[in-house]
């Protein structure tokens, strides 16, 4: 009996130790892609759980997660779409928030060309400019808004090359198939190291705050993951994270 009672516990004990980790499927906007596999991997060594990441459009994410995407996480570039997920009911009330504030960089790779003054942008000295669809990303609307309020929007427009999201419009600019191009200031600095090229960090009066809010979607609601992902998120280490690439964040608001 007593060695019978000893197998039993030996086969409950090695049956918890090779369980399987729970794996969270998480929607990222590609302009936190860098950051995202950072976190990550903090998170899975300090961590029993496993995560899944998607990158893209934060446009093209909100209407999968409609029509039913599985999902659990989504870190949209913007406000506009989790907070419409929310209206539709699709969120875990309450479980809004904004996990980074970012910001927009004119950048090209070949030095000199981009300046403080945005000079040549001005004065259109240059062949094609890039920037993300405005209608599906949130950075992209952030350089549609810039040119606007410089008066360069229709003069520029016949040079404009659009990419699907900022991850795509980085490609254009860092293999040179374009002149220059607006992206997201997370994508040419790590802990105070600027990438190669010219750049200009736009003033941030010349477009609305790119505030990037996260949501716990109704495919998360059970998942002890997901949760704890999120709790991770606002924490201090991955704070230090975003910061450090060149995100502002704030620990205060929770956008419920």
């Amino acid at each position: 009996m007593i060695a019978r009672k000893l197998v039993l516990l030996m086969v409950l004990c090695c049956a918890g130790r090779w369980a399987p980790a729970e794996e969270i499927s998480v929607a990222v906007a590609s302009n936190f892609t860098l950051v995202m596999r950072d976190i990550v991997a903090e998170f899975e060594r300090s961590s029993a759980y496993q995560v899944k990441l998607s990158y893209g459009s934060s446009g093209k994410f909100y209407a999968q997660i409609r029509h039913g995407a599985p999902f659990q996480v989504f870190f949209s570039a913007d406000q506009a779409k989790p907070k419409a997920l929310q209206r539709d009911g699709l969120i875990v009330p309450g479980s809004r928030f904004t996990y980074a504030t970012g910001a927009l960089v004119l950048w090209s790779t070949k030095p000199g060309l981009v300046d403080e003054n945005a000079t040549r942008l001005k004065r259109g000295d240059f062949n094609r400019l890039a920037m993300a669809n405005p209608r599906l990303a949130p950075y992209g609307m952030a350089a549609v808004e810039v040119l606007e309020n410089l008066g360069l929007k229709e003069a520029t427009r016949a040079k404009w090359v659009q990419g699907e999201n900022i991850a795509q419009t980085y490609q254009f600019v860092s293999s040179a198939s374009v002149d220059m191009g607006f992206v997201a200031l997370s994508q040419i600095i790590h802990r105070a190291h600027v990438e190669r090229g010219s750049r200009w960090i736009i003033p941030t009066e010349l477009y609305n705050p790119i505030r990037q809010d996260a949501v716990l979607l109704q495919r998360g609601a059970d998942s002890a993951a997901a949760q704890a992902l999120l709790r991770f998120v606002r924490g201090e280490k991955a704070r230090d994270i975003i910061e450090s690439y060149g995100y502002k964040t704030s620990s205060a608001y929770t956008g419920s």
